[in-house]
């Protein structure tokens, strides 16, 4: 039975997709957005993090954690080289300052969770969607749990950047009633400064899949500074293509406290764009037709 490292399961959720939705977020991703909302998303594997600001000195992480992660003195996770995320310290941490992103869960586990809210998406029009990270990484996870949502009659969408062999795309295809397919920039240059890797594998996998009849709604994050000068080049590439939507997603910072929490350096914040400013993104892909809105 394959297992998945989940990092989050959202309820209630009303922006990724139609109705009122549970998002299952899936660790691990194969881009390096620098605007990265997730960055606990990137490693596929259960992480530490540390909320300095709960901390109450107590160190029962110090005495329990058998790989000194921690140290004496304030020095909680100075180690985190060391740290396999055994989850020892979290049990111990009476002030929750240590907490686990990520746990690994079979299909069966995450069905028990979608399941809990089938009464909302009846009621809604909702269903469940696969987030991350890149949820497709974990196709064995992916797929399994996929079918069992068919099984049970519940909506499915799949949240992804793309960045996948076609191959993966054709596993899941059967069992997926939305794609929410992320377009970061038009430019393969520009799309690889700004995610570390180019787009031309995600927009030949985009093709595929409007050839392939899939319903598709495409998401466009907007960030000031860094890929709003290639918003016009993706509403002429999506022109006249038959997707179904087009969401702008307004950039926001909640990204810079989670760095903290894993303790990353660095990162990048930018402005953050107001109604006026995502009217005015959203022109170019209104004058080329498109059913596109944001939600700023």
């Amino acid at each position: 039975m394959p297992k998945g490292c989940v990092f989050n399961v959202q309820r209630y959720s009303t922006t990724d997709g139609p109705g009122i939705r549970t998002t299952v977020f899936f660790k691990g991703c194969n881009l390096r957005c620098v605007w990265c909302h997730n960055p606990e998303s990137y490693s596929p594997k259960p992480e530490l993090e540390f909320n300095r600001d709960l901390c109450i000195g107590c160190e029962r992480c110090v005495e329990v954690c058998p790989r000194h992660v921690h140290a004496a003195g304030g020095g909680q996770a100075a180690h985190r080289e060391n740290c396999v995320a055994c989850g020892r310290c979290v049990d111990q941490c009476y002030a929750g300052a240590l907490t686990l992103a990520g746990t690994m869960m079979d299909e069966d586990q995450i069905m028990r969770e979608i399941l809990t809210d089938v009464p909302y998406y009846r009621q809604s029009g909702g269903g469940v969607t696969f987030s991350g990270g890149e949820c497709m990484l974990q196709i064995d996870a992916l797929e399994a749990v996929l079918r069992l949502c068919r099984e049970a009659g519940v909506h499915t969408a799949v949240d992804t950047a793309g960045n996948v062999p076609w191959a993966a795309f054709e596993r899941i295809l059967p069992y997926t009633d939305l794609f929410l397919y992320d377009m970061k920039a038009y430019d393969p240059d520009v799309h690889k400064r700004l995610t570390g890797v180019d787009n031309r594998r995600i927009l030949e996998n985009l093709d595929r899949l409007f050839e392939a009849g899939a319903d598709v709604w495409v998401r466009v994050p907007c960030v000031p500074g860094a890929n709003d000068g290639e918003l016009g080049h993706i509403a002429q590439w999506l022109e006249g293509k038959p997707v179904r939507r087009v969401d702008l997603l307004a950039y926001h910072r909640l990204g810079g406290g989670k760095r903290a929490l894993l303790g990353i350096k660095g990162g990048v914040d930018f402005d953050v764009p107001d109604a006026q400013v995502m009217d005015r993104y959203l022109q170019p892909f209104l004058i080329c037709g498109l059913p596109a809105k944001h939600n700023a």
